[in-house]
This record gives structure tokens, C-alpha cells and sequence, in this order.
């Protein structure tokens, strides 16, 4: 019996596969942001509108 593959559905699920791929390798670019001092970014820019 010979096999027949599905060349549409094939490519498909490729595609969603190199999507999720790109999708995750974007998410990781962006630097995580954690423990800010926001009452040290007020005083700094306080400072900044003072001068």
C-alpha cells in the first residue's frame, strides 16, 4: 500500500508550529522589568522638573 501524505495540513501544521516558535522567541526579547524603587523614579524626576 503506498502512503499519501496530506501536503495542505502538512504545511499548516508547520506554520503554526514556526509561529508559536517566533511568537515565544519575541516574548523573550523584551527584558523583564522586577523590583523598581518606584519612589526613587519620583524623586528623580521631581528633581529633573525642579531644575
Amino acid at each position: 500500500m503506498a502512503v499519501t501524505r496530506l501536503k495542505r495540513k502538512d504545511r499548516r501544521n508547520k506554520a503554526i508550529a514556526t509561529n508559536k516558535v517566533e511568537a515565544i522567541k519575541r516574548l523573550r526579547l523584551k527584558p523583564e522589568i522586577k523590583l523598581i524603587d518606584i519612589e526613587a523614579i519620583k524623586a528623580e524626576f521631581a528633581a529633573k522638573a525642579a531644575k
